[in-house]
């Protein structure tokens, strides 16, 4: 565990789960998941995208300000994000604070579409570079927060989010701050991304029942589906009185390779990641964890044999909201960091429909989240119930 518990004091999330903190916990206790079909490019696929309501809001954003009109729907998820996060920590202009913010895939929409200017006019957009590098997310919710600490952007797939609490946490037990707001976006609702990850074989070809079926260890065919969305969260050091909950232990691992996007059958960097987390807490008192599941055959099924690895016959609840709002990719880890403070807060297991958990009562004080990226980046986080 760590030496010194860092509590999380705030966290705002915008996806199709919705956009407060209530919204959220309804859309959790519905057993239906958030998708429908729509046309990306030239194609319909499965997605799980924000509401109308929530694009209004994101579009009034980028009419406040002329500088913000030429920005990446990502940038945009975030800084509304950060605007109501940092306002439900307490946090103000004269409060110093880092900012870790990051992305998988980054400036999707504008790289795709200045690309495509460069190759039917054979020059770039004089905005292009600057608005599609990835420093943009962090160093923009910075601007718009008048922050005046360090700002980081990085990408390390779809365990972003969860290497930027990381990031998070190192810097504040290094004592160089006592704040940091961290967290990942992502829109990726594209045509390129959508080829990119069905040239893979991974992406939901479903034509009827549900399109995603995460933490299904029976399925035969590859189920992931893309969503769009933000989380960010504040940490602070020390246990906090307004803390929602404490960071008590974390993990980190990296897959030897195989393949581009390999992964052993048991997951080795998933187990080392959760043992490294664990740290002197015993299995038996982690109450929940919150897989990656993807929704892949593979992915699922590896990350299932380390959970039996870590905790063989004590093998605590276990879940995934993937087969409901999707892989967010850079943001989802937040996502399950927001699902499993959830589940602390109202003391009620968030189930997946795929997955039959053993008979316990509904009592959670520690639940461990997990990640992991292309390339085998693993993160595990253990959180523990304020109070």
């Amino acid at each position: 565990m760590l030496k010194n518990p860092i509590s999380i004091t705030a966290l705002s999330s915008f996806s199709s789960l919705g956009s407060t903190e209530e919204e959220v916990w309804k859309s959790y206790q519905r057993n239906n998941h958030l998708f429908d079909e729509g046309e990306v490019g030239q194609q319909s696929v499965w997605m799980s995208r924000l509401s109308a309501e929530q694009l209004n809001a994101i579009e009034d954003l980028r009419k406040s300000d002329a500088k913000y009109r030429s920005l990446d729907k990502s940038v945009l998820f975030a800084m509304h994000s950060g605007r109501k996060v940092v306002e439900q920590a307490g946090w103000d202009s004269t409060t110093e604070f880092g900012i870790n913010i990051g992305s998988s895939r980054g400036a999707t929409s504008l790289f795709e579409k200045y690309h495509e200017e460069f190759l039917t006019q054979g020059k770039a957009s004089t905005l292009a570079s600057p608005t599609t590098t990835l420093g943009n997310i962090s160093s923009w919710v910075a601007h718009d927060l008048k922050s005046k600490g360090p700002n980081i952007s990085h990408s390390i797939t779809c365990s972003t989010a969860l290497h930027a609490v990381l990031n998070g946490v190192a810097w504040i037990t290094s004592g160089l701050t006592d704040k940091f707001l961290v967290g990942g976006s992502e829109s990726p609702l594209t045509p390129f991304t959508i080829a990119q990850m069905q040239a893979l074989k991974i992406y939901s070809k479903e034509t009827d029942g549900p399109p995603c079926r995460a933490l299904d260890l029976k399925k035969t065919r590859n189920s992931m589906v893309l969503g769009e969305g933000a989380a960010l969260a504040c940490l602070e050091k020390g246990s906090r009185p307004n803390a929602l909950a404490r960071i008590v232990g974390m993990g980190y691992a990296t897959e030897p390779l195989t393949h581009n996007v390999s992964i052993s059958t048991d997951a080795q960097c998933f187990q080392d990641s959760m043992r490294m987390a664990l740290n002197g807490t015993s299995p038996k008192e982690v109450d929940a964890i919150i897989l990656h599941a993807p929704g892949t055959v593979k992915g699922d099924l590896s990350e299932y044999r380390a959970i039996e690895n870590v905790f063989d016959d004590s093998i605590p609840f276990l879940t995934t909201n993937k087969w409901k709002v999707g892989h967010t990719f850079g943001a989802s880890g937040m996502l399950s960091i927001e699902m499993a403070l959830l589940m602390l807060k109202h003391n009620k297991g968030i189930a997946s429909p795929f997955y039959t958990n053993p008979s316990r009562s509904d009592q959670f004080n520690r639940i461990i989240v997990n990640a992991v990226g292309f390339g085998g980046n693993a993160v595990s986080i253990l959180i523990e119930k304020a109070g």
